[in-house]
């Protein structure tokens, strides 16, 4: 992996209400991800098809996070670039009380053509500090596919793998990926 070009610095905003995320920011949260998705991503949504999807394949998702937002238990952070979304991730406090000390990053993406420009960094290190030190959190937790390079982001940005599920991911008949199961502490 290459070290990331120079890009434009992006402006991190955070919601964590489901009224913050408006029918454009819905929109834009949804047309990134069918782009990520489609250009080979591994973000997919449970209730989704796999790939080529839509975004109307993916509203019922983009409408559960942003319906679950909350300051104390759910986040959104956007990166933005010049007023458009090049990126977005979701940190959220697991629910039980016994592990209510982690929080859990899902859905990182960088929109396709930011690819390479640090954006995805800055959001990983914003979510940091959010975690730390708006929602009281003290470790971070993550599953990435492997076979994607992933893995090595994330180690460059500070986190170790702590686990694996041999082939637990069908891609497709004949290509079962590993999940990779990676922790920050904070």
């Amino acid at each position: 992996m290459t070290a990331p070009e120079v890009g434009p610095t992006p402006v991190i905003a955070q919601l964590s209400r489901p009224q913050d995320a408006t029918a454009a920011v819905r929109r834009a949260l949804g047309a990134c991800w069918t782009a990520v998705v489609n250009a080979g991503g591994a973000v997919v949504p449970m209730d989704c098809p796999l790939p080529p999807v839509t975004e109307a394949a993916l509203r019922p998702a983009v409408g559960r996070i942003t319906r679950g937002l909350s300051p104390e238990n759910s986040r959104l952070l956007l990166a933005t670039v010049d007023g458009a979304l090049a990126g977005w991730l979701l940190l959220r406090r697991e629910p039980h009380p016994l592990v209510a000390h982690c929080g859990v990053v899902n859905h990182v993406q960088t929109q396709v053509h930011f690819r390479g420009t640090g954006i995805g960094i800055a959001l990983m290190r914003h979510a940091q500090r959010v975690g730390r030190d708006e929602m009281g959190l003290e470790r971070l937790q993550l599953a990435v596919r492997s076979g994607l390079g992933l893995e090595e982001f994330y180690r460059k940005a500070g986190w170790t793998e702590v686990g694996r599920w041999p082939g637990a991911l069908r891609v497709a008949p004949g290509d079962d990926r590993d999940e990779i199961l990676m922790s920050l502490a904070l």
